[in-house]
């Protein structure tokens, strides 16, 4: 089995957990170090989320470093509504013992990249603000990324307005600089992570596994799905950033095309907003491979598998 070295840079959060789950039960990936972000919630508990859900599962040595505590130019917004207050609500985990690394989290992503034979891919699962400011400190990383596959971006409909998509709204500036760089890039938007839904149906197979992970993962996607219940309609809350890291599992479960896509960061109306060109009509190249569809079915069987190994 050929192992893909990653580095996820994440704002935990709630999907942002079961992201990490999903990565350390999978021997496809190796997991270099976690680099996390204002987004969900402050910098201060995504790192410290970050730390408690690799203790979760068992991955004490991991290396979780902090990164950017707000956007390039704009305040912070947060998405404790859907999160919870500390960013993991609906379960109760201690406090890590695991320390936090002292390098910061951009400095970490630059060093590891430039000592790389240009094999690793990122795996972003929050905004864009740790990249961003790696590429305008040190642009010579860009051949040494493989690819960055992100969660992020809409087609047709937002969740934080009705655009936009909240980790590109919330530091929009950093996605545009990420867009326009020459980085192969992934993105898996909402119209592809709304069609994964964890269903009552499905949440009780997580919790059926009968282990601490998936009791912890079980709490909480039954807490975050109330907020997508109440909002949307829906039978159970999307998760958005496990599919990034399904989709370096087992990219056939996914299909996407070659679009150019850029990022609104002027208009206060549309500011955020992912502008994917589906009929070529700016005459731009390509510049994203843009997901559409997901195997639902098989996604979940691979994360109930995954989960499953968590004794």
């Amino acid at each position: 089995m050929t192992t893909n070295p990653i580095i996820i840079d994440c704002d935990p959060g709630v999907d942002d957990a079961i992201a990490l789950l999903l990565a350390f039960a999978s021997a496809e990936l190796d997991v270099l170090g976690i680099t996390t972000v204002a987004g969900n919630v402050p910098l201060s508990l995504t790192q410290t989320n970050a730390r408690k859900i690799c203790e979760l599962a068992g991955r004490s040595t991991m290396r979780v470093y902090a990164g950017c505590p707000r956007p390039m130019l704009r305040s912070l917004e947060t998405a404790e509504y859907a999160h919870g207050t500390t960013g993991l609500q609906g379960t109760e985990l201690p406090e890590p013992t695991m320390p936090l690394q002292a390098q910061h989290g951009v400095d970490f992503l630059i060093e590891t990249l430039m000592q790389s034979d240009g094999d690793i891919t990122l795996a972003t699962l929050g905004p864009l603000t740790n990249l961003a400011i790696a590429l305008i400190k040190a642009p010579q990383i860009t051949p040494k990324i493989r690819e960055v596959v992100m969660m992020g971006g809409a087609i047709t409909h937002g969740n934080v307005t009705p655009l936009a998509e909240f980790n590109i709204y919330v530091d929009p500036h950093a996605a545009q600089v990420v867009f326009s760089s020459t980085l192969k890039l992934t993105i898996i938007s909402l119209d592809v992570t709304h069609q994964v839904l964890t269903t009552p149906d499905r949440l009780e197979k997580i919790r059926s596994i009968g282990t601490p992970v998936s009791q912890a993962a079980a709490d909480l996607l039954a807490f975050y799905g109330s907020y997508d219940i109440e909002k949307y309609g829906m039978p159970g809350s999307p998760l958005h950033d496990p599919c990034v890291i399904a989709y370096l599992i087992q990219p056939d479960l996914f299909t996407g095309r070659e679009f150019f896509v850029d990022v609104e960061t002027t208009s206060d109306r549309t500011i955020g907003c992912t502008i994917v060109d589906l009929w070529q009509l700016t005459g731009k190249s390509p510049n994203v491979n843009v997901i559409q569809t997901v195997n639902v079915e098989k996604f979940y069987e691979l994360l109930i598998d995954r989960l499953s190994r968590y004794v």
